[in-house]
């Protein structure tokens, strides 16, 4: 075969693979594209991938790779980027206080809209973090996330006198992600710059422990896209099975991340055995997230019919998106008890034309005394 051929040969396969390529890609969920493009645009240098850290004043502040927004990003979809962070090199006892995260230009550090935020989750290694404390039969039981910041809660705060404890050079990760709900023609470049702020050793502050709850709603699982045929059972339609979607081998399959018909709709979930309340626990912060369209999130106390909380959820008024979820902090605290039934209650608002994606979850921080005996003996 003579080089000519060759070269002609290489070149058809190197169309075929590039055509072939570009098929598979445009046939991606914009969630998929978003990582190939952003894991494509960093690796060859054409936007920065380096994490900016700023450790003092006992705060951790770190400004994330450039995000490339180049059209709709729905919530779960944007670009992002995680990272693992040791607010000390050594194992000092520190205390976690609080969270923020704001979107920035990402050429001139200023900060933009919030609407370019999507969630900064913050998650530990839990063998690491329980071992650290002696706490080893806890490993592997509860969901290894302390929260999730997101748009309309960008910062979250204890109640004074309350923190997380753990060893300096423990690692937490952050994952940071970016949104776009409005802007069709975008084509610019923002950063999250993330603060994690904390303090040292002090026997005033008691410990919290975190728990997740979450709505989770069953679905069909040998037709998961069909309409229900029983919406007054609840059953929904997930936006995907491999992601957030729930086997607890009893024949149900549950979603996290389901589909919302337009108009108002109300979601219940039980989540006892997500709070797993072995005796009683008094609740001290609770931090949310939603999507857009969510009007409130719930905790309630099925078993006395009382609200222990609502989230009250506001929406933007001229586009899509959240200006504000509410929080809650208590120095006093509310107890919860074993013998109860609990259960998050979400309602919507699906104001548009079409279906939307919606999720529910609440980040649950309880006074911990047991780990109070163990760091403040």
């Amino acid at each position: 075969m003579t080089k000519s051929k060759i070269y002609k040969f290489l070149g058809v396969f190197v169309l075929l693979i590039t055509i072939g390529g570009g098929i598979w890609y445009w046939q991606l969920p914009n969630r998929h594209k978003a990582i190939i493009k952003t894991v494509f645009l960093q690796k060859t240098g054409i936007v920065d991938n380096k994490w900016i850290i700023d450790n003092s004043h006992l705060e951790y502040k770190m400004i994330s790779p450039t995000f490339y927004i180049d059209g709709i990003y729905k919530s779960m979809e944007g670009p992002k980027s995680s990272n693992y962070i040791q607010l000390s090199q050594d194992s000092t006892l520190l205390w976690l206080t609080g969270f923020h995260v704001k979107a920035l230009d990402s050429k001139t550090k200023k900060q933009v809209s919030n609407d370019f935020i999507c969630h900064t989750n913050v998650d530990f290694n839990d063998v690491k973090y329980f071992s650290n404390f002696n706490l080893k039969e806890r490993i592997g039981i509860y969901y290894p996330r302390l929260t999730s910041l997101s748009h309309g809660l960008e910062n979250f705060t204890f109640p004074k006198g309350y923190g997380i404890p753990m060893k300096g050079n423990d690692l937490l990760y952050i994952t940071t992600e970016s949104l776009n709900h409005n802007i069709a023609d975008a084509n610019f470049c923002i950063k999250h710059e993330v603060t994690v702020d904390y303090t040292k050793k002090n026997r005033t502050i008691k410990p919290l422990l975190s728990r997740t709850a979450f709505i989770m709603l069953p679905y069909n699982k040998s037709d998961p896209y069909k309409s229900p045929l029983d919406p007054g059972k609840e059953y929904c339609i997930p936006v995907e099975t491999k992601n957030h979607s729930y086997d607890y081998g009893d024949g149900n399959v549950l979603s996290g991340h389901w589909v919302i018909p337009v108009g108002k709709n109300k979601y219940h979930s039980g989540i006892n055995d997500q709070l797993q309340i072995k005796d009683s626990l008094r609740l001290h912060a609770a931090a949310v997230h939603v999507h857009p369209f969510a009007t409130s999130l719930t905790l309630l106390d099925k078993t006395t019919k009382t609200e222990i909380f609502k989230s009250k959820i506001t929406n933007l008024s001229n586009k899509i998106g959240l200006s504000n979820i509410k929080s809650f902090s208590s120095e006093s605290g509310v107890w919860m008890f074993k013998n109860h039934e609990y259960e998050l209650v979400l309602e919507v608002n699906n104001t548009t034309n079409s279906n939307q994606d919606m999720m529910g979850s609440m980040f649950l921080f309880f006074y911990d005394a047991e780990l109070d005996s163990i760091v403040n003996k």
